[in-house]
């Protein structure tokens, strides 16, 4: 099992930035993937962002690429989303999730764990 707990959200005026976090623990991630979906009201849950814990190989949604960062810190067992130049259409429910895998994955039922997730409110 793997437990994540997503930290950072807020309230941020168009244009501004956040720094998301998700703790990660219950086992070694030396085999996993770390990524960020978020959702908004009405809406599918959508991938933002993907990174190897093995290697830190990303992937980002095309929403994503240019404004968002994503990394990971081995020592701390935490994953970061730096989310920059920030839009309302960016304001959701981030959410943390881990699969058991180094495979590209984009679609939301292909991860096994997810955190309880981080509000984001973007103002404009």
């Amino acid at each position: 099992q793997v437990q994540l707990v997503e930290s950072g959200g807020g309230l941020v005026q168009a244009g501004g930035s956040l720094r998301l976090s998700c703790a990660a623990s219950g086992r070694t991630l030396l085999d996993y993937t770390m990524g960020w979906f978020r959702q908004a009201p009405g809406k599918e849950r959508e991938f933002v962002a993907h990174i190897t814990w093995n290697g830190g190989t990303t992937y980002y949604a095309d929403s994503a690429k240019g404004r968002f960062t994503i990394s990971r810190d081995t020592a701390k067992n935490t994953v970061y989303l730096q989310t920059n130049s920030l839009k309302p259409d960016d304001t959701a429910v981030y959410y943390c999730a881990a699969r058991r895998s180094n495979n590209w994955a984009n679609i939301a039922t292909m991860w096994a764990y997810w955190g309880q997730g981080t509000q984001v409110t973007v103002s404009s």
